[in-house]
């Protein structure tokens, strides 16, 4: 039996990840991204198949993680779960530049950024798993703290959308 609520003890930060793909720029929240060496410094991120950033970064080779701030409103990074970037601009009045990697860095309800080349990718069932090379990485905002995927929940009462790796059916 596995009781997928001891899953949610495992502490996330929520973020944004951002591709560009010749020009066309899309994000989609993940929650999951972690450090994977110092140095070179590399980061793991997990991003289901069926969303459009996924393709965006196999493509391209290249993201941004935008780390959501405590602060920000529902509104300021709700659209970047629930909506598909096939069907709409989810950057439509979001302060964004391009970055190095030419992915976008939101300009504000964040703490940091961090942007990064895959160097491998993984299949795992409905995510891929991309590795990539740290080429770039600023905190923001010294003052703010990042959103986990606690306080998402728990504080926040935000819902889990069904292309998340922390979503089950609780039926």
């Amino acid at each position: 039996m596995i009781d997928y609520d001891a899953l949610f003890d495992l502490s996330y930060s929520i973020c944004i990840v951002g591709a560009n793909d010749n020009g066309k720029i899309n994000a989609c929240i993940v929650n999951t991204v972690f450090q994977i060496t110092p140095a070179p410094a590399t980061i793991a991120i997990s991003v289901n198949k069926e969303n459009f950033t996924h393709d965006m970064i196999a493509s391209s080779g290249k993201f941004s993680v935008n780390i959501v701030s405590q602060d920000a409103a529902m509104r300021d990074f709700g659209p970047f779960g629930f909506k598909s970037g096939k069907d709409v601009d989810k950057f439509t009045d979001v302060k964004y530049r391009l970055g190095e990697t030419a992915c976008p860095i939101l300009q504000e309800n964040i703490t940091s950024y961090i942007e990064a080349e895959v160097i491998d990718a993984l299949d795992i069932y409905t995510h891929t798993i991309f590795i990539g090379k740290i080429i770039a990485a600023e905190k923001i905002n010294a003052s703010a703290t990042a959103m986990t995927y606690s306080y998402y929940r728990d504080i926040k009462h935000g819902k889990t959308p069904k292309k998340a790796t922390t979503y089950h059916d609780s039926k």
